[in-house]
């Protein structure tokens, strides 16, 4: 499909067969979209435009992501009940085919009514695929379905019409080797067998498929829907899309900002979290940039537009997760290779094993045995089930650990990841700020510094002082509480005016404890001062926490040949001190960095040759999932972030990395397993078949038995055991 893209004037598209997209740049006045689509739809799929470039990427992305997934859904309700019908079909006809004691009379010909319904209705995905491919000179693993059991549908309609099968009271018995009555012999149960395994196979696949469209549309719900327009100085309620530069809005506290601005009035925190990952929120005033999408924590303000539409930092982090999750994937399927080589090779061996017989002398029936045999016993139904089950399974198990596995997309990379790169907060660290040092003035009690801030603090829904009310055992009550926007609060707590938050404007004012200050900024925490009646008696450090499985998790990382790397919107002193913390290098941590560097920082890594898996928990994460080899999501973390990586952990710890990564390899080493299974019996058995030492139906036996096999081989991944010993 790509290829015949790539043919039309002015086109260069990427086809990602795994998200189901197309990514197209094209020329509007030579190629028209409806060509476009005519095109895929020629060479065999369906097809419909998703946002055209320009426009609100808000409303025209999350239109695109609904019809993407509507289409997924349609398709999967339509296989899933083809499977059902199909089983129950086919059920039947492999009992009474494989047991002579159940073939009451005329059994055949009931057999043959079920196996037409299967082979028609059931099997017309493949025949379908099949026809088109042929269109196009191509094969496919669809040309070998259909030809393997068009071979034993016809076989069986020869031999009930024009041999002895199709006489009451005839009874199939089995044996090894083909009998010189071979025309009495059907093999209607192979037909029934292989098409129902494949659709089973076919179902699990697309239940399987990437979950782009989801992250995009939650991503883009994130922005609020109306914005509070000043118009003469009167405030006036319109949707955000009408929004344009250099409009003055209005944003109250608790409220999302609209879009991306300037503050032109007022004082307030805002929470970034969001953008930047961080749970402190930022201080804003007169001046200060803010970004559509983040919350409003505290006080009124009043900021001007500069960025609106399809141009703001959420529409643009929309685009990032888009274009990451379009491209082509990194490694093409085993499956797919393989098949390449293996259809035209298998279909080459019958018309020569035919051919063969005819020259050396044989009759028609065993020229045609011969030929058959050698097409059912290459029927691909344990390679149909090889990736499925194992998927099926290793999820299942998965979902018992809370390592919620995606779709096979990102097996084939785990095996080759040598870089993780984490995000700091909710991941590395717990996302919950707490106070890791009380420092008290000559004359106070460090105990009694802390319960006075508590007190003062207790009217402050800041994670700050969240975190500093925690610490305190007890706290006497306050009154006259006091937000000052940008400089803490200040509260009357046991007749004393006390005052927690940023220092006097002369640091050297702090006396003693300047050193103190000083040092809790170099190490990377957030000192608070606590003042009492207009002198400081105390500095309180706050800090996020790190997580207690954070450090062994990053050395069993390293076990398994991965090179930690952390990355945080946070300031470089908190970040190296967290990295020393757990084991980290220095000079593999990136702070102060957007989502866009983010993505960045996983490109460059990719650039260097490196296959990269990336953890995150944010909505500033996102991106930077979505593009890396391997995502991997804290489940406690937003929708988008969940719903743009490969794998989400339900689990906090970061231990529960090192499990997902390691029940990911052991998957992929049981589809490999089953791929090779599901193609040494074809090799030792089409030669066999090939010089017509294989009866056809023990052909279809040893194809059924592999299948078993296969199924068996995937169960072992129910006994998978993390290291945390869950």
């Amino acid at each position: 499909m790509q290829r015949k893209l790539n043919k039309l004037d002015g086109v260069e598209a990427a086809v990602n067969f795994s998200t189901e997209t197309a990514t197209v740049d094209y020329d509007p006045g030579v190629t028209a979209p409806d060509e476009l689509i005519e095109a895929i739809r020629g060479a065999g799929y369906d097809a419909f435009a998703m946002a055209p470039p320009g426009g609100d990427e808000r409303e025209e992305g999350a239109s695109a992501s609904d019809a993407l997934d509507s289409a997924r859904e349609r398709t999967a309700e339509s296989l899933k009940n083809t499977v059902i019908w199909c089983a129950l079909v086919s059920l039947p006809v492999l009992l009474v085919s494989m047991v002579p004691a159940w073939q009451f009379m005329n059994w055949q010909w009931a057999a043959l009514a079920a196996t037409t319904l299967v082979y028609f209705a059931g099997g017309a995905v493949f025949h379908r695929n099949t026809i088109t491919n042929l269109r196009h000179g191509a094969t496919t693993m669809d040309t070998l379905i259909t030809l393997g059991t068009a071979a034993a549908y016809l076989w069986s309609i020869w031999a009930l019409f024009f041999g002895t099968a199709g006489e009451p009271g005839m009874v199939m018995e089995m044996s090894l080797a083909p009998g010189h009555h071979a025309s009495d012999e059907i093999y209607l149960e192979t037909v029934c067998v292989v098409i129902t395994f494949l659709l089973l196979g076919r179902w699990f696949e697309v239940r399987a498929k990437g979950q782009s469209s989801q992250a995009l549309r939650d991503l883009l719900t994130l922005g609020a829907k109306e914005a509070s327009v000043l118009r003469d100085g009167t405030e006036v309620r319109i949707p955000t899309s009408q929004l344009v530069v250099g409009d003055e809005f209005v944003v109250r506290p608790g409220e999302k900002i609209p879009t991306d601005g300037i503050v032109v009035a007022g004082h307030s925190a805002v929470d970034e979290s969001m953008l930047t990952g961080e749970s402190v929120p930022v201080e804003v005033s007169d001046g200060s940039v803010v970004t559509g999408a983040t919350l409003n924590t505290s006080g009124r303000l009043v900021a001007r537009a500069t960025r609106v539409g399809s141009d703001t930092t959420l529409s643009q982090m929309a685009r990032l997760v888009r274009d990451a999750q379009a491209g082509e994937a990194p490694v093409e399927r085993l499956v797919d290779r393989i098949s390449a080589v293996f259809v035209p090779a298998v279909i080459a061996i019958s018309v020569l094993s035919l051919v063969g017989h005819f020259l050396a002398g044989h009759d028609t029936v065993t020229a045609f045995t011969a030929a058959v045999a050698v097409l059912i016993i290459a029927c691909p139904c344990a390679l149909g089930l090889a990736t499925p089950t194992a998927i099926l399974v290793g999820t299942g198990r998965g979902a018992h650990l809370g390592l919620l596995i995606k779709g096979p997309e990102m097996l084939e990379s785990t095996r080759q990841v040598g870089t993780i790169v984490m995000d700091k907060t909710g991941t590395i660290t717990s996302g919950d700020m707490g106070v890791v040092g009380v420092a008290a003035a000559r004359g106070w009690e460090t105990d009694r510094v802390l319960e006075l801030a508590a007190a003062a603090e207790a009217g402050s829904e800041h994670p700050i002082a969240e975190a500093i009310v925690r610490a305190a055992p007890t706290a006497p009550q306050a009154s006259s509480f006091r937000n000052e926007p940008g400089l803490g609060v200040s509260a009357l707590v046991d007749a004393h005016q006390v005052r927690v938050g940023r220092p006097p404007s002369d640091v050297g004012e702090l006396g003693e404890l300047e050193t103190v200050f000083a040092s809790a900024q170099e190490d990377g925490t957030t000192p608070v001062v606590v003042e009492v009646d207009g002198d400081v008696v105390g500095v309180i450090s706050v800090r996020d926490t790190v997580k207690e499985s954070s450090a062994a998790a990053v050395a069993q990382l390293r076990g398994l040949g991965l090179e930690p790397v952390m990355l945080t919107g946070d300031n470089s002193g908190a970040a190296l001190a967290v990295a020393e913390e757990v084991g980290i290098d220095p000079a593999n941590v990136t702070a102060g960095v957007m989502p866009e560097g983010k993505v960045d920082v996983v490109k460059r890594l990719q650039g260097e040759g490196r296959n990269v898996a990336m953890v995150g928990d944010g909505v500033n994460d996102a991106a930077a999932l979505a593009q890396a080899d391997l995502g991997l999501a804290m489940g406690t973390g937003t929708d988008v972030a969940i719903e743009a990586s490969d794998i989400t952990l339900i689990n906090t710890s970061l231990g529960a990395v090192v499990d997902a990564i390691r029940l990911s390899r052991r998957t992929l080493r049981t589809i490999k397993g089953n791929l090779f299974w599901a193609f040494a019996y074809n090799a030792l058995l089409i030669p066999v078949a090939a010089v017509g030492l294989l009866n056809p139906m023990l052909a279809g036996i040893a194809m059924a038995f592999s299948s078993v096999f296969v199924v068996m081989n995937s169960l072992r991944l129910r006994r998978f055991a993390p290291v945390s010993g869950k």
